[in-house]
């Protein structure tokens, strides 16, 4: 169910509007509940002819419980609400809010300066890791037993600010970044368990995290943009990055009260557009971005002497390469097509890998560690088309053609037996396809508007196969899903004084049954086989149907 209410007003000097909303679904899956309520607005004022000043918020309580995760292809087919199953993380409660001032001013009429100063709010409240062990070391089935009670706060503040202006044929901007972000985290044991039969019991109540790690940025950078040729235009732009963690550990037992790492990173793109006519144009680019390593990658056997992780403060910033070249255009068919098509390729090297790979231990004689020692390759070509929505048919296709590999993943070694007495089994993963990326993805609308007010869709999502794991053993098949959807706007009273919508949706609309979701990365039910039954799977609800009206007066 969904509902939504906005009031707003307009005058010479000032305007703005408040938007409350509430979303809830008592959920297709076993303890799959879902709320969530918005309060938002915007409030802009006017301050000179070019100048403005604009204040947006937005504050949302949510509550999201299971994503209905279950075990296997056999769980999936006779238990896909995963009334058995239970989730690693589930009954999330999230507080969330969202702030923002923005001054902007036409300088002149090629110049331009925009301020804005920003917070985001993220307080979640989760559970983590189900019971398997009481006390007494009896297994434990209670779907609502769970270990840990997770508290994380997230305060994201920052201050842009650019500036654009323009001449004949040279156009620039010069522009700072600072963000001045915070992470807390806090976890207590929710109740006393074993993590064996034999293990020591940890007792309800234990504070096992309290911790805060603080990320400063200071960023600046600029860009140039200027006309080689009446059709030709070429643009170069660097950003540099300088970026500061500290980490703060408040447990008495804290082996590592205060750490801190800096990085200084640059990133750059180029880029070259060309017209060869009013409908047809050429894009080309290079680009750079990175990726920083979190405390935990830099010091996790810092923070914990017990842990089986050893520190590497000498990690670098993951980087990656972008290239892309296309053509965009317009057609005077059918009303007027849109097209745009365009190859990529996208290099990542110095990817940030535990040296056991990404979900298991290392073999014996080898520290566990995260190490730039990874590499990743996304290769393909994008298609979209788009025609007038004004005319009586009309279609959006988008089509991906994506091919991407690991370029280097040499140890990834696969926990094989139960809990306690695992085994590892090694591969090597360089080569293979990265798990759950489908190589051919195709969306098509097709819509009709038999008269006025009134459009009738038609929608098409489909995907060929994927890999499920990194070793590419368990194939999840393609799928191909069908939706529906009809709108209808029209107006009553004096002068149409209110306006009205009315719609439906239909998703899914052959039922078909497919995953979401399907995950593998060890032999999880511990049988010693590694196959379709080890999967974590979140199977999709089938047909789902939505309807409403709005009104606007």
């Amino acid at each position: 169910k969904r509902g939504m209410a906005r009031a707003g007003f307009a005058g010479d000097k000032v305007s703005g509007h408040v938007q409350v909303s509430r979303r809830d679904a008592k959920g297709y899956y076993y303890q799959g509940d879902y709320k969530a309520d918005y309060l938002n607005g915007k409030l802009q004022g006017y301050l000179s002819d070019t100048s403005d000043l604009t204040f947006g918020w937005e504050i949302a309580k949510r509550f999201k419980d299971s994503h209905g995760t279950v075990q296997g292809v056999t769980q999936a087919a006779v238990d896909p609400t995963s009334v058995a199953g239970r989730d690693y993380a589930r009954h999330y409660n999230v507080d969330l809010g969202k702030f923002y001032l923005t001054y902007a001013n036409d300088i002149s009429e090629t110049s331009n300066l925009m301020l804005n100063i920003y917070q985001f709010g993220d307080h979640t409240k989760f559970w983590t890791a189900p019971v398997r062990f009481d006390a007494a070391g009896a297994a434990v089935t209670d779907v609502n037993a769970y270990s840990n009670d997770n508290d994380y706060k997230q305060v994201q503040r920052g201050l842009k600010a650019e500036w654009r202006s323009s001449g004949e044929s040279l156009g620039w901007l010069g522009a700072i970044d600072l963000r001045d972000n915070s992470y807390k985290n806090r976890v207590n044991v929710l109740q006393s368990y074993r993590a064996s039969p034999r293990a020591p019991v940890v007792t309800a109540g234990t504070l096992i995290e309290d911790n805060n790690t603080k990320e400063r940025m200071y960023a600046g950078y600029g860009e140039l943009k200027f006309r080689l040729t009446d059709a030709m235009t070429a643009t170069v732009n660097g950003r540099f990055d300088h970026i500061k963690l500290d980490y703060s550990d408040y447990l008495v037992t804290a082996t590592a009260p205060n750490l801190s790492k800096g990085f200084n990173v640059g990133s750059w793109r180029g880029g070259i557009n060309y017209d060869f006519s009013d409908s047809v144009s050429l894009y080309s680019n290079v680009s750079t971005g990175f990726r920083a390593p979190t405390i935990q990658q830099l010091f996790a056997g810092t923070i914990n002497l017990n842990g089986a992780v050893a520190a590497n403060p000498n990690l670098k910033p993951e980087q990656a390469i972008n290239y892309e070249i296309g053509l965009r255009g317009k057609l005077d068919l059918v009303g007027g097509l849109e097209w745009d098509i365009a190859a990529f390729q996208i290099d990542r090297k110095d990817f940030i890998l535990n040296v056991a790979g990404q979900y298991s231990t290392p073999a014996a004689g080898i520290t566990d560690q995260y190490q730039n020692i990874g590499g990743m390759r996304n290769r393909g070509v994008e298609l979209a088309i788009k025609s007038d929505q004004e005319q009586l048919f009309s279609m959006d296709v988008a089509y991906t053609l994506l091919d991407a590999k690991f370029t280097n993943y040499s140890n990834f070694n696969l926990q094989m037996g139960p809990r306690g007495r695992q085994t590892v089994v090694p591969y090597n993963n360089t080569g293979n396809a990265v798990p759950r990326v489908p190589k051919h993805k195709l969306f098509v609308a097709a819509r009709i508007k038999p008269f006025n007010g009134f459009t009738l869709t038609g929608e098409m999502n489909a995907q060929t196969s994927y890999f499920a794991d990194e070793i590419n053993q368990e194939k999840i098949g393609g799928h191909a899903v069908f939706d529906l959807v009809a709108n209808y706007d029209f107006s009553a009273g004096a002068n149409k004084a209110v306006e009205f919508n009315l719609f439906g949706r239909v998703d899914n609309v052959l039922d078909r049954t497919y995953y979401n979701t399907a995950r593998g990365t060890n032999d999880s039910n511990g049988d010693l086989t590694y196959n379709a039954e080890d999967l974590s799977i979140v199977v999709n609800p089938g047909r789902r149907w939505t309807a409403g009206v709005t009104a606007t007066f």
